[in-house]
């Protein structure tokens, strides 16, 4: 099979979907093609790639056209959307349920469309998603520290806070692994952090896990509006496997917060759990709303590629493996939980709800 590398296009993303020793592997069986300086921005040269047994090509256009696998990190953009053909594999974060645009695309285009977030493991948990959403939810902790300084459009407020000054108040909204690795950061830069999550018990393990440095919080709307008049800052963590996340802040929720507090919405990839987020990127990462700083980059972990290319694609090469080397029909069931578009059909449930288009289960395609 021949696998294609195309260098990400979205705003500031750096990293690239397979590095130089996978691919030494990868070569061993398979022709593999990788676009001029897709692994520059991770700290992997050309060279690097050819010395792993890569043909390098200049052109996106070229890569697309001589792969069956693309290995990608982030969803396509428009300008790949008539370069992927049917009966191509796309195998990347496509995150369908926040775009009708992309979702049409890929219909029309025939590909199988595999989502690394929506692949499960035994446990029900989703090992693709994980990595990165470790590395987004310690950037969140970083953003909202540094967004509520003065010159970034804050208050002016410094989230740990000093001798007989008190910390920022930061509310995490999920305790997840964003919310937690979230948690991590703005705990140890001594925050006063208020975890909200509907489950009781992830509350206790979390205070537990943090040594009762955080204050856990029943996730209602009450107990939401109760904090907001108080809160410096808000990390939007919640998700739902596939589909759009919920609203958990709405545009008039947003006068009982203080003016230049700051939201920031890990979600964003999923619409966002704020009414009030649109997508930002790394050039243009904030706006405000009613007086409000949000934060909504969309691919928050493009920014430290040479620690996120490295964790992301230690979780997805054993799948590039089986996806080069296996018929999908055989691929393992909870791996095949990823395809989400096949042939024009919609496979994911909530994709499909997402957009109220029609659901077709996998199976009745296999038959």
């Amino acid at each position: 099979m021949n696998i294609g590398v195309p260098k990400e296009c979205k705003n500031n993303e750096f990293r690239v979907g397979l590095v130089p020793h996978q691919i030494a592997e990868l070569s061993k069986k398979h022709p593999v093609w990788v676009q001029k300086d897709a692994g520059i921005g991770s700290g992997f040269t050309n060279e690097d790639y050819i010395q792993a047994g890569a043909k390098i090509l200049d052109q996106m256009s070229e890569v697309y056209a001589k792969a069956d696998l693309i290995v990608k990190v982030k969803e396509p953009l428009p300008e790949e959307y008539p370069l992927i053909r049917a009966n191509q594999i796309v195998f990347t974060y496509f995150h369908f349920a926040s775009s009708l645009s992309l979702t049409k695309a890929m219909q029309q285009s025939g590909a199988c469309c595999i989502a690394y977030e929506t692949i499960e493991d035994k446990n029900g948990q989703l090992p693709l998603l994980t990595p990165m959403s470790a590395v987004a939810g310690r950037l969140a902790g970083q953003q909202a520290a540094k967004y509520l300084e003065m010159p970034q459009g804050g208050p002016g407020i410094l989230i740990g806070g000093v001798d007989g000054v008190a910390p920022a108040k930061v509310l995490v909204l999920g305790g997840g692994i964003v919310g937690t690795q979230a948690t991590e950061v703005l705990v140890g830069m001594g925050a006063d952090v208020f975890v909200f999550d509907i489950n009781t018990n992830r509350l206790e393990e979390l205070t537990t896990y943090f040594d009762g440095k955080i204050t856990p919080v029943i996730s209602t709307v009450a107990n939401l509006q109760k904090h907001l008049p108080t809160a410096d800052a808000i990390i939007g963590a919640v998700l739902v496997k596939g589909a759009k996340a919920p609203k958990l802040i709405t545009r008039e929720m947003l006068r009982h917060i203080k003016p230049k507090s700051v939201l920031v919405d890990v979600a964003v990839d999923q619409g966002g759990c704020f009414e009030t987020t649109k997508p930002t990127t790394h050039q243009a990462p904030i706006y405000e709303v009613d007086g409000i700083v949000h934060y909504a980059v969309a691919n928050m972990p493009g920014a430290v590629p040479q620690t996120s290319t490295k964790a992301l694609t230690n979780a997805t090469f054993d799948y590039v493996v089986q996806l080069a080397e296996t018929p999908l029909a055989k691929l393992p069931p909870l791996f095949l939980k990823g395809i989400n578009i096949y042939k024009g059909k919609i496979t994911n449930r909530e994709v499909a709800n997402a957009f109220d288009l029609p659901y077709t289960p996998l199976k009745n395609i296999f038959i």
